[in-house]
């Protein structure tokens, strides 16, 4: 076999036990107790994840990484996977470092493509230690699992894939014909779009900045205009540096550009080049006082959301602002409709270097630069079967005004999601179309650079044109902190695929119980995949037989659907006091997480059977999490009611009676005495100085413990971490004395007497 490819495949048994091995460390905890993802992070662990293409035809996930490619099942019945070890061509990887190129980083095959071929194969692309390089897999028919290639069958990349596996680069494959957006040389300086393979000649647009300067290419995708196949079009959606931006010489604009999938070039102006490219601006902006918009010019993410109407797709995108003044994203959702009629109008137009830029308001050559030669294009005496029938007049208007004069303005005129000063950044995205009760919503899967994923959707309420966006979920989906890098969306399997450096993790899509057990809770989690079916929280199917249904997208009245059901009464709240032991003139935190990250939070503190809000300042602070106090007092003690409300919905959450250790008390447990050794769980021998300080790591441990577990679990905890089985019983002894060390300095403090702030002094807690 040819040493570039090494396939081989794992049984079911040890695909599962791979997954299991290397899944868990790196889930967050949250999906793992809710048994809500799974994760494949490739046989060894280090798949570094740099393509994915989802095939629900087959029921496969395919994953491109370092070296590597993967086939994975996506079937419940089995989890097998199959690898092919892809490296460099020989001698590549040598030549690439000594280029200077890292050897890790730089000089290795990361797949960057992969797009189905025809019913039976893949195209692989990856960038061969900056050798690009193709090959094609075999994947089988529909039902089989099989993944193997030819290892002579291996061709150039050059043009498919960019020589670095850092560029950003798009494709989309179409009639056997591969489209791609990418920098095709070494250095990364010629920014082209290419059409490769297939019978008909390569084209690429000229090397000209009027055409592309220093593009991001994002998205690619074949859209047809009408039923004639002939006027198909590839559009692209990129970001580059803007021609017409004035004195604002390092303006960044964002554009969808679009070619003919019919485009052969001229027969004597642009041979081989593309004669239909024209290319008009995004806009993303907010309205704001004076006329005055901000922008968001960067593009980071573009999802076309399919209707039932192929020609008319929904085109979502993540935009980000490049100004010093704030960190800002936005989402907006453009229209077809508008997108064709920036390209039907005005051309840009500036006749000179001291001219403003203004529409074009000269003859127009026909047919119209830009169109395709179709029916739509022919006329009785002027037909063209090509665009090598254009005229040169044609031609040369393309190249010399390939921008358009109106730009695209987003649906209703504004985004439809604004974060701004977050600690974090929107980089992918992914819509799911959900039919509801009260109609139809676009859930909004959202990818961060912090690997946790935003579940959204935005309101549009009445004559208004403002829209509310309501966060249903954030999912820390990965444990460390690392950017999401794809998201798809498998409607078959209700699920999501979440891809990163190191894997791709499956989330089920919607997880209706874990919203409460009332339907008010249901209610009011306004989330278009749940409805309360009279007993739980469940999903909601369309046109099902059951006709008890309550749910509330678009306003979350609770009271309203749930007039008959369990609404809030006091079988709801929570009654049971929880104790939290803290240190006097040391940090607290009391922890309460409403269900619903719209509800709004109110802490009360009850002392003697009188309740008052809690008045919070710099000492004492309301996190997202729950109470914070800084710096804690004696007087702070007392039982906190931590209460939620959204739309006339109120809740209590939490009931935590806070109990305050002396600090006097706290400096006596952890005192050091060369003649009385404080007392050190299973510690026996000389006190060394190293057993101070895990003494002192100890108590500190012991001390956060006491206040989410109380102190019975103390014992556990410490048994479990220091203590063997001879010792187990003096530690169990130890704790007792502590304990009732405790409850004394309790009952002193209840009476009054003047040492109800004492420990007893006798109390060394020495074995």
């Amino acid at each position: 076999m040819h040493p570039c490819f090494l396939a081989k495949g794992t049984s079911k048994q040890q695909a599962v036990s791979l997954q299991l091995t290397f899944s868990f460390p790196l889930l967050s905890t949250d999906l793992l107790s809710t048994n809500r993802s799974s994760i494949f992070s490739g046989h060894d662990g280090q798949l570094s994840l740099s393509a994915v293409l989802l095939d629900e035809y087959r029921d496969r996930l395919f994953l491109g990484g370092k070296d590597v490619l993967y086939s994975v099942m996506l079937s419940p019945v089995s989890s097998e996977s199959k690898e092919i070890y892809w490296p460099p061509l020989p001698g590549k990887r040598e030549d690439c470092i000594q280029t200077g190129k890292e050897q890790q980083t730089e000089c290795a095959n990361f797949v960057r493509l992969l797009q189905p071929y025809n019913r039976t194969h893949l195209l692989a692309c990856g960038t061969g230690a900056f050798q690009p390089m193709c090959a094609f897999i075999y994947v089988g028919h529909r039902g089989e699992h099989v993944f193997t290639t030819n290892p002579l069958n291996v061709e150039s990349g050059r043009g498919k894939v960019p020589h670095d596996p850092s560029f950003p680069f798009t494709s989309t494959f179409s009639g056997g014909e591969l489209y791609t957006g990418l920098t095709a040389d070494f250095l990364g300086r010629d920014s082209v779009i290419f059409r490769s393979m297939g019978g008909r000649t390569t084209m690429r647009t000229e090397t000209d900045q009027k055409l592309l300067h220093d593009p991001r290419f994002i998205a690619a995708h074949v859209i047809p205009d009408n039923d004639d196949r002939d006027d198909d079009k590839v559009y692209f959606f990129f970001t580059e540096k803007a021609s017409e931006g004035g004195d604002k010489e390092e303006a960044i604009h964002t554009r969808v550009g679009r070619v003919c999938v019919n485009d052969v070039g001229g027969q004597r102006v642009l041979v081989n080049k593309w004669s239909t490219f024209i290319k008009a601006r995004l806009v993303c902006s907010v309205p704001g006082p004076h006329g005055i918009d901000t922008h968001f010019n960067q593009l980071e993410d573009v999802f076309m959301l399919r209707t039932k109407d192929e020609r008319n797709p929904d085109i979502y995108a993540i935009f980000s602002t490049i100004s010093n003044v704030f960190q800002g994203f936005a989402v907006c959702v453009y229209r077809m409709a508008d997108i064709r009629e920036a390209f039907n109008g005005p051309f840009a137009h500036k006749e000179g270097p001291n001219y403003q830029w203004g529409p074009y308001e000269g003859r127009m050559p026909y047919p119209r630069p830009g169109v395709c030669p179709s029916k739509i294009t022919n006329q009785p005496g002027k037909e063209f079967g090509s665009t090598k029938d254009f005229p040169d007049s044609v031609l040369q208007f393309a190249r010399s005004h390939p921008l358009m004069w109106r730009p695209v303005l987003p649906a209703l005129r504004q985004p439809v999601l604004v974060k701004a000063n977050i600690p974090y950044k929107l980089k992918q995205i992914v819509v799911d179309r959900v039919e509801a009760e009260d109609g139809q919503y676009d859930v909004m899967f959202i990818g961060t650079d912090v690997g946790t994923v935003l579940k959204v959707i935005s309101l549009q309420g009445g004559n208004s044109l403002e829209a509310e966006e309501v966060t249903l979920e954030e999912l820390q989906v990965f444990k460390v902190p690392i950017p999401i890098t794809s998201l798809d969306i498998s409607v078959k399997r209700q699920a999501l695929y979440v891809g990163s450096a190191a894997g791709v993790a499956q989330v089920k899509l919607h997880r209706c119980e874990t919203y409460g057990k009332a339907c008010a809770e249901c209610c009011l989690a306004r989330d278009p995949y749940c409805a309360w079916d009279g007993s739980s929280c469940a999903r909601f199917v369309p046109n099902s037989k059951r006709r008890f249904r309550r749910q509330d997208v678009k306003h979350g009245n609770a009271v309203l659907q749930c007039v008959d059901q369990n609404v809030g009464g006091e079988d709801l709240d929570v009654t049971e006091d929880k104790v939290v032991y803290g240190t006097e003139k040391n940090s607290t935190f009391l922890e309460c997480v409403p269900r619903s990250p719209q509800a709004s939070v109110t802490w009360l503190v009850q002392r003697d059977d009188r309740k008052e809000e809690v008045k919070l300042d710099d000492r004492v602070m309301s996190a997202d999490q729950g109470l914070l106090f800084r710096h804690l007092f004696r007087q702070d003690e007392g039982v906190y009611i931590c209460r939620s409300r959204e739309h006339s919905f109120s809740q209590t959450l939490a009931r935590i009676s806070l109990q305050v250790l002396q600090a006097d008390t706290v400096d006596e447990l952890i005192a050091r005495d060369r003649n009385h050794r404080p007392w050190m769980p299973c510690s026996t021998g000389p006190y060394s100085r190293g057993q101070i300080g895990q003494s002192r790591t100890w108590f500190k441990d012991i001390m956060q413990l006491i206040g989410p577990s109380n102190l019975p679990h103390v014992e556990e905890y410490c048994e479990r971490m220091w203590c063997n089985d001879k010792l187990r019983r003096k530690h169990k002894s130890m704790l007792e004395k502590y304990r009732q060390a405790q409850e004394s300095a309790r009952k002193a403090r209840s009476k009054g007497s003047g040492e109800r702030n004492r420990t007893p002094r006798d109390l060394r807690l020495q074995p």
